[in-house]
């Protein structure tokens, strides 16, 4: 993803927290599972090019969507942090059509798939 020695902040949180910057920076309000912030883009994207972003976690739709899917709370946690990290380092599947989520998604199925084969997840 071209980001070898970069900083990432992480912020585990309730769904009411993260219905609060929902609302607050994108404009829905509900809960959701994971919100990123990106750094790099802006006018001040190049002020710190080492600094990635902000993911934010919903610890508690992380919880149901695992209990939901079958997948163990930590699966769906690292999941939601990789996909977070996706669209800090210009992944998107919300606004830039079938083909772009398409991408994103073959490259989660990738890198979570490496995470399992090293037993990382």
């Amino acid at each position: 993803m071209g980001c070898p020695e970069a900083e990432l902040s992480v912020s585990i949180v309730g769904d009411r927290s993260i219905r609060v910057l929902n609302r607050e920076y994108l404009g829905r309000d509900k809960a959701t599972n994971v919100i990123s912030f990106a750094m790099q883009e802006g006018e001040f994207g190049a002020i710190n090019p080492e600094v990635l972003g902000d993911v934010v976690i919903s610890v508690d739709t992380a919880a149901r969507e695992a209990e939901e899917s079958g997948q163990t709370f930590l699966e769906r946690l690292y999941f939601l942090l990789l996909h977070g990290i996706l669209h800090i380092t210009g992944y998107d599947h919300e606004r830039s059509g079938e083909a772009e989520a398409a991408r994103m998604e073959a490259k989660e199925r990738e890198i979570f798939s490496l995470l399992v084969e090293e037993g990382l997840v």
